[in-house]
């Protein structure tokens, strides 16, 4: 598994763990110690897979029916 993937993986496995978790992209770069660019494509790669969804507020969530 390559360091993306390892990433990936370990991102849905916070929100899994907390489903409630809800995260702006600087807090996500804090929790995760990540670079900007990089917690951005994470994060818009989830998106993309539609397990998360980005809020009006720009808030990281779940998507619903996952």
């Amino acid at each position: 598994m390559d360091r993306e993937q390892q990433w990936l993986q370990r991102i849905r496995c916070e929100y899994l763990e907390m489903p409630s978790l809800s995260l702006t992209l600087p807090q996500a770069q804090r929790l995760w110690s990540l670079d900007a660019s990089v917690c951005t494509h994470l994060m818009d790669a989830l998106v993309l897979a539609e397990f998360l969804v980005r809020r009006h507020d720009g808030r990281y969530v779940r998507a619903s029916g996952d």
